[in-house]
């Protein structure tokens, strides 16, 4: 099976049909965004990197029962996955203050959080991907009632599995974001790459960041910060 037409080109990634129905083709870029875009650059081997990093992820959220549109890696820079229609939420899952929620309310970076906390944000670019509350996600019809509790289920579910996964490899799981995609069946599947990319990561001892900061901070280069996260997958598996 190989890609085929083009369908759709992102920040990070390009989406192929492909020849059999329901089946799309996932190429991870090597570009590097912030600021919703506006800051922008090519990292060499990051696309690598990233795509390696979500199916290790993605393979072991299959042992905690976690649904995803995730099928298989197919080459160091490409994967398959289930072709799922996207529900226009970015779901964000915080267990530490930090970025910013830090800044908008005045929470020192750093500090635990007594719960974790579910935020959502509307996914649309040209509005800068402003953050809703579910009174606006159903006077949008953006999602039902019963989709919204689904996806905060299956987020929470999502948030458990990978705080002990991250913990096994010396990573503190400070945040992440994450997309959730309605199936053939209008089943609700995870449906979006997990990666220092969309995570914030701490290594558990120093605090020293594993993520996107480094680049979207100006702290240096995050090849280096990746490669140390796909090395301590590696190791575990």
């Amino acid at each position: 099976m190989g890609k085929q037409a083009l369908l759709y080109e992102g920040k990070a990634k390009k989406l192929y049909k492909t020849g059999e129905e329901g089946v799309l083709w996932v190429e991870y870029l090597n570009q590097a965004t912030a600021l919703n875009g506006a800051k922008k650059d090519e990292v060499l081997g990051k696309g690598e990197l990233n795509n390696q990093i979500t199916s290790k992820i993605f393979e072991k959220l299959k042992k905690f029962g976690i649904l995803s549109h995730f099928i298989e890696k197919v080459s160091k820079t490409e994967q398959l996955v289930k072709e799922v229609t996207i529900v226009p939420l970015e779901v964000v899952v915080r267990n530490v203050a930090a970025g910013s929620f830090s800044k908008r309310l005045d929470v020192p970076e750093g500090q635990p959080l007594k719960f974790p906390i579910v935020e959502f944000y509307y996914k649309e670019d040209r509005l800068d991907d402003p953050l809703i509350n579910e009174d606006h996600i159903l006077a949008l019809e953006i999602a039902t009632t019963e989709q919204i509790q689904e996806i905060k289920t299956l987020t929470q579910q999502l948030n458990q599995a990978l705080l002990t996964i991250f913990k096994e490899l010396s990573i503190r799981l400070i945040d992440f974001k994450v997309e959730f995609g309605l199936d053939s069946r209008g089943k609700i599947l995870l449906a979006d790459e997990i990666s220092p990319d969309t995570c914030r990561l701490w290594d558990l001892k120093t605090n020293e960041h594993l993520d996107k900061d480094i680049y979207r901070r100006d702290l240096g280069d995050i090849v280096p910060v990746y490669k140390e996260v796909l090395r301590r997958l590696e190791e575990k598996e």
